[in-house]
């Protein structure tokens, strides 16, 4: 069974009046592309959640945030004003040096700055019940992604089972046509031979000539390789996880073997056929780029 790299999870705890979220989502990557956004609280713990998240994620764009919201009984974060003074300053200094405009907006985005909506006063330690139950919300929100990424991978593999299914149904398709045109090419060249007045060809020499070109027209050979590139494809699913690159090299072998034949198919019905197998060929490889 194959798993999709898209995935989403939340979970949410509450301790002594603080509720604490933990959120994750991915998106297809080539590798793993860990970005996270952690509460200062929670800041001596980011390798311990690094951990959690890699050993699970083997690939994707992926971004982890924690954070804390405090209950009515709690008081609220104050605004680091010097700090958000200080920031403007350094960025006005900025877009004068280097000619870039100054931002439109500043209030959301010195607000988004680091620090600017944290507390002046140390950060209190981190008690173990409080980061049991901040773990447990990491772990459940990583669960959720994964079960997402399970079902998605599902859904997708239903989708390659249908374009597998659709191309090898177009390659039996060419049969028909690929049967009878050996003999309309024969039949071709002897009645261009025969309309030249006074020219008298050697039967045997034009038999051998025959053989060969209808040999460079062929196609058995890359019909029997595409049906076992299907047939490997729908293997690979099969097995385990992490099939993603494997998949996307199997069907760049397809797509050659597609070409070969649509370069050989010298009859409209079978060049048309070839087409829409490249079409279904090209649902796959945009779908493959989302598979671990």
């Amino acid at each position: 069974m194959i798993l999709s790299m898209t995935g989403y999870g939340k979970a949410t705890v509450v301790f002594e009046g603080k509720k604490i979220t933990a959120e994750i989502k991915s998106l297809n990557s080539k590798s793993l592309d860990l970005s996270t956004r952690i509460a200062p609280a929670y800041r001596e713990k980011e390798m311990e959640i690094r951990n959690l998240i890699t050993s699970s994620l083997e690939r994707g764009k992926v971004d982890f945030s924690l954070w804390v919201e405090k209950g009515e009984g709690t008081t609220s974060t104050p605004i680091n004003g010097a700090l958000a003074d200080s920031y403007r300053k350094q960025i006005r200094l900025i877009s004068e040096r280097y000619g870039i405009p100054e931002p439109e907006e500043w209030w959301g985005l010195l607000l988004r700055l680091p620090e600017v909506l944290s507390r002046d006063e140390a950060v209190a330690e981190l008690r173990e019940e409080e980061w049991t139950l901040v773990r447990q919300a990491v772990e459940d929100c990583i669960a959720q992604l994964m079960d997402f990424r399970r079902q998605e991978g599902m859904a997708l593999q239903r989708k390659f089972e249908e374009k597998l299914d659709n191309i090898a149904r177009l390659l039996q398709s060419i049969e028909p046509y690929e049967k009878g045109r050996t003999e309309k090419i024969r039949q071709r060249i002897i009645e261009n031979l025969e309309s030249i007045k006074g020219v008298e060809y050697d039967r045997n020499r034009l038999e051998q000539e025959m053989i060969y070109y209808i040999e460079k027209l062929d196609i058995n050979e890359e019909k029997q390789r595409l049906t076992n590139h299907l047939k490997y494809f729908r293997e690979t699913m099969e097995t385990g996880h992490g099939q993603g690159k494997k998949l996307g090299f199997i069907a760049q072998e397809m797509g050659r073997e597609i070409n070969t034949t649509g370069s050989k198919s010298n009859e409209a019905e079978m060049q048309n056929i070839v087409v829409r197998m490249k079409d279904e060929l090209e649902q796959i490889k945009e779908q493959v780029l989302n598979v671990m």
